[in-house]
């Protein structure tokens, strides 16, 4: 049996939100086991859940996706980060903070999914 890869997705919109827990759904080895609508939610809930793994947009109110990347890797720096954002300019920024991965929203699922198997978690 697969290791299941537990997730948190942090974006101000709802909207995203669902279509990436949707999207997330339909794959029998991850698990999104928390969603927050910016940076200091996903701060709580990673520190109680500790996923596997956080997905984080750039532009949230308050404490945005680059401020709670570089927390989540002082914190818990075994916790892995995926960064996203419409704007590409902003990918050295979020791998300077810390991600693993920086995507574009709207990239092929195949990235994702490729971005999040390469956690090897349970390793």
């Amino acid at each position: 049996m697969e290791k299941i890869t537990r997730l948190v997705i942090a974006d101000d919109s709802p909207r995203a939100r669902h279509g990436q827990r949707a999207l997330l759904a339909i794959q029998p080895w991850i698990k999104v086991v928390g969603e927050a609508a910016d940076g200091e939610q996903a701060i709580h809930l990673v520190e109680a859940l500790r996923p596997d793994g956080v997905m984080l947009d750039v532009r949230m109110p308050g404490m945005d996706g680059l401020q709670a990347a570089r927390l989540i890797k002082s914190r818990w720096p075994e916790i892995k980060v995926i960064v996203m954002s419409m704007y590409a300019a902003y990918r050295d920024e979020a791998l300077a903070a810390g991600a693993e991965a920086f995507l574009v929203k709207g990239c092929p699922v195949k990235e994702l999914l490729d971005a999040i198997k390469k956690f090897d978690v349970g390793v």
